[in-house]
């Protein structure tokens, strides 16, 4: 079957891996608020995030990053919303966030899967707002590379759920899931989800995040490696 497009998670796909995402703006934030207290209030905004992430593992619902800083605030009885706006407003996004870097084969690999004639895609589970992610992207060149780009901030589901999945392909121009492919780095989120959906799959192994007993179409250790997948699945 002829393959339209190839959809790439981000964060430990297309972006190195890290599990402190936000733990930068949530140190300015408390450094802000109680300079005195920082690393306990730095500690409790933290453990926020992390409950919010643990609720959409069980409900799918998306979150915003306004609505996170929100139960922030009201779980520590301060303005962390004004805090990280201000905050926002001296320090530039690299600044917040020094170690997100994109994967060097990024640009190269997705421009070798457009040269085959295929549209690109990402989908992204995250509280970030789209300005956020399309700062890092277009620093690094690949915003031009994907033709469509799908943040959950902006949805009403997150991976798994095949909404999330739909708000993909739809832009993309693929109504048949079948000739598309995801590539990702979650076993559930990204594999099993993208499977649900109709999806050809393909997992880029990361040994920091939960298993799940799903079996992907392909498996690879790098872009390149997806390229060459992707281009005997094309030529076959």
């Amino acid at each position: 079957m002829t393959l339209e497009a190839v959809v790439f998670d981000w964060g430990g796909t297309l972006a190195t891996y890290s599990d402190i995402e936000m733990i930068d703006m949530w140190r300015l934030a408390a450094r802000h608020l109680a300079p005195d207290r920082e690393e306990e209030v730095c500690a409790r905004l933290v453990a926020v995030e992390e409950a919010s992430w643990a609720r959409i593992a069980v409900d799918q619902r998306s979150t915003t990053l306004s609505s996170l800083l929100a139960s922030a605030s009201a779980a520590l009885g301060l303005d962390v919303a004004e805090a990280v706006l201000e905050e926002a407003a001296t320090h530039h996004l690299d600044a917040w966030t020094p170690h997100v870097r994109h994967d060097p084969q990024a640009a190269d690999a997705l421009a070798a899967l457009r040269g085959m004639g295929l549209r690109t895609g990402l989908l992204s589970n995250t509280h970030w707002p789209r300005a956020f992610h399309e700062r890092f992207l277009e620093r690094d060149g690949l915003a031009g590379l994907l033709d469509v780009r799908c943040y959950t901030s902006e949805l009403a589901w997150t991976k798994p759920h095949p909404a999330a999945f739909q708000a993909v392909l739809t832009p993309l121009k693929v109504t048949d899931p079948a000739r598309a492919v995801f590539v990702g780095d979650r076993p559930y989120d990204d594999i099993h989800g993208a499977r649900e959906a109709g999806m050809r799959t393909v997992l880029r192994p990361n040994p920091l995040v939960p298993g799940y007993p799903v079996r992907p179409d392909a498996t690879v250790t790098g872009l390149f490696g997806l390229v060459d997948v992707v281009r005997g699945w094309v030529e076959g």
